[in-house]
């Protein structure tokens, strides 16, 4: 029995000093020492000892429990230390690498250029005004010369909050609170969202930015207009801008136009762009209708006046060649990147 507690013993020392595994260990732990393991079988056996063997075998079977138990816990404090030291390893930062530097922002192109127009009509003189997304019937229709079942109001058509109140399907409604609130002279564009009821595809959409331009004061011609938009119109798309006016009808202006752009693919010349035109439709325009004036409190026979209206995304997708509107309204990193 005494060779067997010596072997026990050795073997012990041996499988430890090979291990190199907390878990293992602990397989080991219980080989030795566990209520099944080959000590515990040995000092099972020490009842058929003799009354002068006993004592003697039993102090060596404690003696062999306690270098095992002192072995195990020594290889537990060095794996211990080897797992962090390796932890430590793996996780250190070498801080003398370059950081990553941030990925500079940029403005959206909707966004760079409604700055853009902004600029180039405070350097006219005029102001920029805001007024509510969410409008009454009255200033979204009525007071534009559209009455309740006007036949205007279905290519206008938009998201009704009630019978009075809807979401404006232009600008054109914070004009006539300017004009409500202001005397003559008013020279201002209004910027803002605005909404209908369209299918989106990849000119429509329900939501989309519109930029309308008012002006009232003695003597406001037809001149002035073209004059107005003829100048933006270079300023956005460089000195060889050309725009025509056309005939047209909005139930708010009289009288109205069309405003084409020289087509910026072709130059005039007719591509798959324009249809072969040569001019791409680009907003819509005109002087203000006296009647419009009139509910205002502005007395058309003294004062006069343009308006128009444009759309951000229509003078955006022009001057970054975009030909999907949907493009400007995904997010999608990999497009706004390139602007």
């Amino acid at each position: 029995m005494k060779e067997q507690l010596e072997k026990i013993l050795s073997t012990a020392k041996q499988e430890l000093s090979e291990c190199h595994d907390l878990k293992i260990m602990e397989d080991l732990r219980v080989k030795f020492l566990g209520k099944k393991g080959e000590l515990t079988a040995i000092l099972k056996q020490m009842g058929g000892l003799s009354a002068e063997e006993r004592p003697v075998i039993g102090q060596l079977a404690n003696k062999v429990r306690s270098e095992i138990e002192e072995k195990l816990a020594e290889k537990a404090e060095a794996l211990k230390s080897e797992a962090a030291a390796k932890k430590m390893a793996e996780e250190t930062i070498d801080v003398t690498l370059p950081g990553k530097a941030p990925r500079p922002g940029r403005l959206h192109p909707l966004t760079a250029t409604l700055e853009e127009v902004k600029e180039i009509f405070l350097g006219m003189g005029f102001d920029i005004v805001d007024g509510p997304e969410v409008e009454t019937d009255h200033y979204c229709f009525e007071a534009l010369n559209m009455p309740k079942h006007h036949p205007a109001r279905d290519t206008q058509d938009t998201f009704y909050i009630n019978e009075n109140v809807v979401l404006r399907t232009q600008t054109s409604s914070v004009q006539i609170r300017t004009m409500e609130q202001r005397k003559p002279p008013i020279r201002i564009i209004s910027p803002g969202r605005v909404y209908r009821s369209d299918a989106v595809d990849a000119t429509h959409s329900p939501l989309f930015h519109q930029i309308e331009g008012l002006v009232i004061d003695k003597g406001v011609t037809l001149g002035d207009l073209y004059g107005t938009l003829d100048l933006l119109m270079k300023k956005l798309y460089g000195k060889d801008a050309k725009i025509r006016l056309r005939p047209h009808h909005f139930p708010y202006t009289e009288p109205s136009a069309e405003v084409d752009l020289v087509c910026f693919n072709c130059g005039g010349k007719g591509c798959s762009m324009c249809k072969g035109e040569g001019y791409v439709e680009l907003l819509g325009s005109g002087m203000v209708h006296p009647e419009v004036l009139r509910g205002c409190g502005i007395d058309p026979e003294v004062y006069s006046g343009f308006a128009f209206g444009i759309g951000l995304e229509r003078i955006t997708m022009g001057r970054y060649h975009i030909n999907d509107m949907r493009l400007l309204y995904e997010n999608d990193m990999r497009f706004l990147g390139q602007f």
